[in-house]
């Protein structure tokens, strides 16, 4: 206030003297009127952008993705709030749909003052639509929670402006994803954005990027029909095939490989995460049995139907995605035998996502939150299931599918790739349908994606309600989801506590 009252005087003294002299821009900081200069800061804008994407409260964040798994029949979390949300206690207080929430927006509000201000930047017209659309993409990625947890929040699009958004009430839902689709369309029109990148820019948004998730975004609020479409755009750009391995597909070594549509990227020591410690030292999302006995036997049969299965050896002649994903006792990992009591949360450990690998020792035991293994949010196998999902649903497994790729066409890419039989033919629509959620749940174990899933599919209160188990048979906890409530994740308490505009979703109270 002194510091003010003192410019104040001078304003009034010197008013006659030279622009310059009365000049009290800070000279420590940046403000949005005096930032937005050069190519320079408009990158660093965008990539402060992308970095949320990698924010430890992001949902997009390699463990917090991972951990979403919890929330479903794949995993067991004991220890923090997705154990609360999977017994059904939680409340509009939970930690975690504060920081959701919050970090979406921060990832909005960035993206937003890039769109608002980058035209004042003189560079280059193509890198600068290039910029403009990468922001476009990542406010819509931000959006997502907002629209699919949440059904729905204030609805901004312009530059972080306090006094006319904080009040502001909640958009539906519809309204919402809207705005998503909206910005990926712009994202994508024009093709200012490239198929790849190389260099420094690797992991940027491509055109497949936007493609991808305008897939997602349509399947998951049952368009069908568009759905397809967008999947299969993604396909037509011949840019993206299946990595032939599955489990390495996830190594260190193959970041960025052919299959990749876009990742959170990691880099140590700047950007890293703690899934190495988590998973196998702390036992941060332990798979399920039901998980487990969900993997079919190499005759393409579920266990209980096969021939090849025996109950006496019953990780033998199994669909390989199993241990490419699960640690199983009396298999190898980390160069030694995994023993009965190595993890005693549920019985099995969680592979995927660890850089450890099944026949080489480790040779240096990482510590927490030191590894740079990127996120895969979007990848081609996802592609091919969503565009089988939606041209089963909108057409059935044959009638009006696009005949250059069927829809078991689609699903025996996804299989063929681990060696797994071909679908049989002559499926009806409700058995393709059937096929493809298992497929989903296998493919996709994980990775987070199971959650939108049984939620889109409204099968949660099936699935969830239940005690859960070891795989001894022992009980170790129960599950409950209340479908009258549980679909949608609550506003934030804190949230409605500083702007009560915003109206509390159904039976979380006020």
């Amino acid at each position: 206030m002194k510091k003010f009252i003192f410019y104040t005087l001078v304003l009034f003294c010197f008013s006659s003297c030279q622009d310059s002299f009365l000049d009290v821009t800070p000279t420590d900081r940046f403000t949005q009127e005096t930032y937005w200069n050069t190519k320079e800061q408009a990158e660093a804008a965008l990539n402060a952008t992308y970095a949320v994407i990698v924010n430890t409260n992001s949902l997009y964040s390699a463990g917090n993705t991972v951990y979403l798994d919890a929330l479903t029949p794949n995993t067991y979390q004991y220890n923090r709030d997705e154990n609360i949300i999977s017994r059904g206690l939680h409340n509009a207080a939970t930690s975690i749909f504060n920081t959701t929430w919050n970090t979406s927006y921060l990832g909005i509000g960035r993206a937003n003052n890039l769109l608002a201000n980058i035209d004042k930047v003189a560079m280059d017209e193509v890198l600068k639509n290039r910029y403009k659309a990468e922001a476009k993409f990542l406010r819509a990625l931000f959006y997502f929670p907002l629209w699919n947890l949440y059904g729905g929040a204030p609805l901004i699009t312009e530059a972080t402006n306090y006094e006319t958004q904080a009040t502001l009430p909640r958009n539906s839902g519809e309204e919402v994803l809207a705005q998503i689709l909206k910005d990926l369309d712009e994202a994508a029109a024009g093709d200012v954005l490239p198929l790849t990148y190389t260099g420094a820019d690797k992991g940027r948004v491509t055109r497949g990027a936007v493609y991808a998730f305008k897939a997602r975004m349509l399947l998951y609020a049952s368009r069908w029909e568009e759905a397809a479409v967008a999947a299969k755009k993604v396909i037509d750009l011949n840019t993206y095939s299946l990595f032939p391995n599955y489990r390495a597909l996830f190594y260190l070594e193959n970041e960025g490989n052919t299959e990749v549509v876009f990742d959170a990227q990691y880099k140590f020591p700047e950007f890293t995460h703690s899934l190495d410690v988590s998973l196998d030292q702390q036992l941060g999302s332990a798979p399920l049995p039901g998980l487990v006995d969900d993997y079919y036997a190499t005759d393409g049969l579920p266990i209980a139907s096969s021939t090849v299965y025996n109950p006496a050896k019953p990780f033998e002649n199994r669909d390989p995605r199993l241990q490419a994903t699960v640690i199983i006792p009396g298999t190898t990992f980390k160069g030694a035998p995994v023993t009965d009591i190595q993890y005693p949360s549920t019985g099995y450990g969680l592979k995927k996502y660890t850089i450890f690998k099944d026949s080489e020792k480790p040779t240096i035991v990482p510590t927490s939150n030191t590894s740079e293994l990127n996120f895969i949010i979007l990848r081609y196998a996802d592609v091919l299931l969503m565009y089988a999902e939606a041209q089963n649903e909108a057409f059935g497994p044959e009638s009006g599918a696009d005949k250059n790729l069927t829809v078991a066409q689609a699903v025996n890419l996804v299989r063929q790739r681990v060696q797994m039989p071909a679908l049989p033919a002559g499926l009806s629509p409700e058995q393709m349908r059937a096929e493809i959620r298992h497929e989903r749940r296998v493919e996709l174990a994980a990775e987070g994606l199971y959650y939108y899933d049984i939620r889109r599919w409204k099968i949660a209160e099936q699935v969830l309600n239940t005690d859960v188990y070891n795989n001894k048979g022992g009980r170790i906890d129960n599950r409950m989801f209340n479908a009258g409530r549980d679909y949608l994740w609550p506003i934030p308490s804190i949230a409605i506590q500083n702007n009560p505009a915003l109206k509390q979703n159904p039976g979380y109270g006020n």
